[in-house]
């Protein structure tokens, strides 16, 4: 299973990373929305991580391109410091499976990941 993470924070980058590793998953990254929408076009990814407030492209931005421009289907998660209603509820609207505030679990994060992996198989 390969996964996109989109994550222009170093640390909370690494720490997702090396917990997804550890699950034995495929993992590429990119620190702004703009190289991720750039992968997006060029890579097939089963799941994609974004942050919501990143450079160039923010999250909303990125999840209205994977599922408006590029058609894709792929589950998305959405991570952010904003926890308020009315965000994840924006996100949730633009195309995201889920919406995580951080700080957060990397073990809740791996069984969300479970989860909408397994459901988009069937």
């Amino acid at each position: 299973m390969k996964i996109l993470i989109c994550e222009d924070d170093e640390i909370m980058l690494k720490a997702i990373s090396f917990k997804l590793n550890r699950d034995g998953y495929e993992i590429t990254s990119a620190k702004n929305g703009k190289i991720a929408s750039e992968m997006i076009i060029s890579q097939d990814f089963d799941l994609v991580i974004t942050d919501h407030l990143m450079p160039y492209i923010n999250g909303f931005e990125l999840i209205n391109m994977i599922r408006q421009e590029f058609k894709k289907t792929m589950p998305i998660i959405m991570l952010s410091r904003i926890g308020q209603e009315e965000s994840v509820v924006e996100a949730l609207k633009a195309g995201a499976d889920d919406y995580i505030t951080k700080p957060f679990s990397p073990n809740e994060l791996s069984i969300r990941i479970q989860k909408l992996i397994i459901k988009n198989q069937k």
